[in-house]
């Protein structure tokens, strides 16, 4: 087992989102991470890296070229990256070529501050999974874990999906 730290990196979506004004719209707030892992007692090293705090919706290929750059140049080979769930397939896409590394992309359908959300199930399954996984690209979300080349997110359904390539 390695004993480099699991390098997680934030780049914002629902799971950091928290209410904005008066008129309940979200924005991208301060991340939630390092608190969920610390009261999860979590005792496996990590760090975190605050890359970006955006909607996914407004991530961009600039966007996506600097994670790849950030995630390729991290020393350890275990990275989990917080994402929103609109374009976190993109993002998987844009790092398949890293290699030697094993990459899990997470988040959450309700923002990690309200008490009903998946934010700290996926967030979990995302830290076991990039520790058991071989070097590739993967997304954790709804309890399971997918290639990032063979999913898609169901809206309708509320939920990511498995499908071929």
């Amino acid at each position: 087992m390695s004993t480099q730290p699991i390098i997680i990196v934030t780049t914002g979506g629902t799971i950091d989102k928290a209410y904005f004004d008066a008129l309940s719209t979200y924005q991208v707030g301060e991340t939630m991470v390092a608190h969920m892992l610390k009261e999860a007692r979590v005792a496996c090293p990590w760090q975190l890296v605050d890359l970006f705090r955006k909607d996914s919706l407004e991530l961009t290929d600039d966007d996506r070229a600097t994670l790849r750059q950030t995630v390729a140049a991290l020393e350890s080979d275990r990275v989990v990256i917080t994402h929103g769930t609109d374009t976190m397939i993109e993002s998987a896409n844009a790092l398949v070529d890293v290699a030697s590394k094993t990459i899990v992309l997470t988040g959450a359908l309700a923002p990690a501050r309200f008490s009903e959300s998946d934010a700290t199930f996926n967030l979990g399954m995302a830290f076991a999974a990039v520790q058991c996984l071989p070097p590739g690209v993967y997304i954790t979300m709804n309890g399971q874990v997918f290639r990032g080349d063979q999913v898609r997110k169901d809206r309708e359904q509320g939920k990511f999906v498995s499908v071929t390539s």
